[in-house]
């Protein structure tokens, strides 16, 4: 289930363990991957070009523990047997037994970083531990940053992997020419809220094959312990202050106080966007806008003004460029249209592949309670009865918006 990313791309690109690789990747995935780790063996880094360091968003980041004997590795996240058997629960921060990072998930950014070789970039896919404090991975990066001799470095930030960037930043800019986040939530993230509260679809559809845990234990023994998804929460939603435990409805999952009480000072440690950022904006998906909190539960609003999991008014930074495409957010990083407009942006800080405004979201505009989306996700599905096919489907649309985000016909 894990493979070193050098050693997958050599396999990639000469064509060995052709059987395996189609069936871990499908054949699709499997055949594009080759094509561009071979387009990306050819090339050869372009004199002038800066370094890239390309930075995943939470989860983005495999987990696991190495094993005696020369055995491979014991893979955790993401390892569907071990979510079948409830061992997520090993990811509780804290927990016996640290776990370490084991490259980013190639399905996720792979494409990225071939497509940036093939374009003449010496490309840096960094993985972290992201359940991590963000402070502590952002100083942890600076130093790695410091100590890599290359003249000019390129931050490029999906999702949270944007805040970790600018974390480094507090601490280490010099050098960096460019931080350019993908569906960075720079205000902050509704999905974190939900993460919170076991209605992130996510969470809900890990639940829905694990055979121990429902939503609500998984929230509470795991996702409750990473600092970083406090981080990830919006300041502000309404007249609410979401950082204030009282602000949060007294029925179903609570966030931990004293997580919300640290994450408060988070931002103030990020460094100030300049002439340097660059914001790319996943819209026209439907996404968690706005809540409130009424009848004892929070109430979301759901409309197409974002990228599925971050609204475009989170990740739009003022005094900066900013860009938009109808993208989802999972999809922004492998995306070819994107991947072309980063060529553009770390080689003349323009791109005129993408738009410049945020176009009007169309589609209604909906409410959906806590209660409502647990009952969407309420059942289980037994991943023995499906087929590899069908499992790898499963695992590539975790993030995906659920029927109830979308009106009734």
């Amino acid at each position: 289930m894990c493979w070193p990313t050098e050693e997958l791309e050599r396999a990639l690109e000469r064509g060995t363990h052709r059987r395996e690789l189609r069936a871990y990747l499908g054949a699709a995935q499997y055949d594009q991957l080759c094509t561009l780790a071979r387009a990306a063996a050819r090339a050869r880094p372009r004199a002038g070009l800066p370094k890239v360091y390309v930075l995943p968003g939470i989860m983005g980041s495999q987990l696991g523990r190495p094993r005696a004997r020369a055995r491979p590795v014991d893979l955790l996240w993401l390892d569907p047997s071990d979510v079948v058997h409830g061992r997520l629960a090993q990811l509780r921060w804290g927990a016996r037994g640290a776990l370490q990072t084991l490259g980013a998930i190639p399905y996720s950014y792979l494409p990225l970083k071939l497509r940036l070789r093939a374009a003449g970039f010496e490309v840096v896919l960094y993985d972290y531990d992201w359940r991590d404090d963000l402070r502590a991975q952002g100083a942890a990066l600076a130093a790695r940053l410091r100590v890599d001799s290359a003249r000019e470095l390129a931050l490029i930030g999906h999702s949270m992997g944007g805040l970790l960037a600018r974390a480094a930043m507090a601490h280490a800019s010099e050098r960096i020419t460019r931080l350019i986040g993908l569906g960075t939530p720079h205000h902050g993230a509704m999905a974190a809220v939900q993460a919170l509260r076991a209605t992130y679809p996510i969470v809900c559809r890990l639940a829905a094959i694990d055979t121990r845990h429902d939503a609500e234990a998984l929230c509470r023994e795991v996702f409750h312990s990473f600092a970083s998804i406090y981080q990830l929460l919006p300041t502000q939603a309404g007249t609410l202050d979401l950082l204030d435990p009282r602000c949060w409805p007294g029925r179903g999952v609570q966030p931990d106080a004293a997580q919300l009480l640290a994450a408060r000072g988070f931002r103030a440690c990020l460094a100030t966007p300049d002439e340097r950022y660059v914001s790319i904006i996943g819209t026209g998906q439907r996404t968690v806008t706005g809540l409130t909190r009424r009848g004892g539960q929070f109430h979301y609003e759901i409309s197409a003004a974002g990228d599925g999991t971050v609204a475009a008014a989170r990740a739009t930074l003022s005094g900066v460029r900013n860009y938009y495409i109808r993208c989802e957010h999972s999809e922004l990083p492998r995306n070819e249209r994107v991947a072309a407009a980063l060529v553009d942006l770390l080689r003349t800080g323009r791109t005129r592949r993408l738009a410049h405004k945020l176009a009007r979201a169309r589609g209604p505009v909906l409410q959906v309670s806590d209660s409502a989306l647990r009952r969407g996700f309420a059942g289980k599905i037994n991943w023995h009865a499906l087929s590899p096919a069908q499992r790898r489907r499963y695992l590539q649309r975790l993030s995906s918006a659920p029927p109830q985000y979308r009106a009734a016909r």
